[in-house]
């Protein structure tokens, strides 16, 4: 008696495997995913790397960055809204992302699987880095909305620790990593980039983009460790006047 033969596998192309479809939902879950990482995830971002660059001018600088932030209106509601929010769903939802996805690195070491893992990879390590310095800076020691004179010092006196530095370099690195390639998922995901030459042209410069905001973020880093400001007080005087009309800051 003739047995009927198993259909063969479809054959899938070397690379990142297809996710699992899962319930109709998740198509949504990912779109929301995908479109937190860059709005306001990625805005927040580059908000957090121009305030901290103020600190290249030295602690009265950064002073009064901390204190126009906290001086916004409705800053406790923009901050949980779009900020604290929006990151725990886009870290925690990534790492189911991450659990329920599979990479063959070894079986098929092609462009697409590295990447795919080190998306994961640095994705992990943002979402540490982040919740810890969040808790460390916002919530824990001195209460920088009310102080925001002792905001340089208290950055400073973490990454006197050699061992916060290092994570804090590699932390850096990986955000910045992560929402570039972001920027170019998210491109060929809602098909902003259809094709393989715009996809290419496209991901270089993001590449550039992402060591450009590598190195803005390290030279902030650099500010709170360089000898120049290595004797910088606890806490300095903050004087922050918005002219009524002009809306400028002296």
């Amino acid at each position: 008696m003739a047995t009927a033969q198993n259909p063969a596998a479809p054959k899938l192309r070397g690379g990142v495997q297809p996710l699992r479809a899962g319930q109709r939902s998740s198509f949504l879950w990912r779109r929301l995913h995908s479109l937190l990482g860059i709005i306001p995830i990625g805005a927040f971002l580059l908000e957090h790397l121009i305030s901290n660059f103020e600190a290249l001018k030295g602690p009265v600088a950064y002073a009064q960055q901390v204190k126009f932030l906290n001086s916004l209106p409705l800053v406790r509601v923009l901050e949980w809204t779009f900020i604290f929010i929006p990151i725990l769903y886009h870290g925690l939802y990534g790492l189911y992302i991450w659990l329920r996805g599979k990479s063959n690195v070894v079986y098929y070491p092609y462009a697409g699987n590295w990447l795919y893992v080190a998306q994961r990879w640095t994705g992990g390590i943002a979402f540490v880095y982040i919740i810890q310095h969040v808790l460390r800076q916002r919530f824990l020691g001195a209460d920088l909305p009310d102080n925001p004179g002792m905001a340089f010092a208290k950055v400073q006196h973490e990454l006197a620790n050699p061992l916060l530095l290092a994570f804090y370099v590699v932390a850096m690195i990986a955000v910045c990593w992560h929402f570039a390639y972001g920027i170019w998922l998210f491109a060929a995901k809602w098909g902003i980039t259809p094709g393989e030459t715009a996809r290419r042209r496209f991901g270089w410069i993001c590449l550039v983009f992402g060591v450009a905001l590598t190195l803005f973020g390290l030279a902030s880093i650099w500010a709170f460790v360089e000898p120049k400001y290595r004797n910088a007080p606890d806490n300095v005087p903050v004087t922050l006047v918005v002219a009524p009309i002009t809306g400028q800051l002296h």
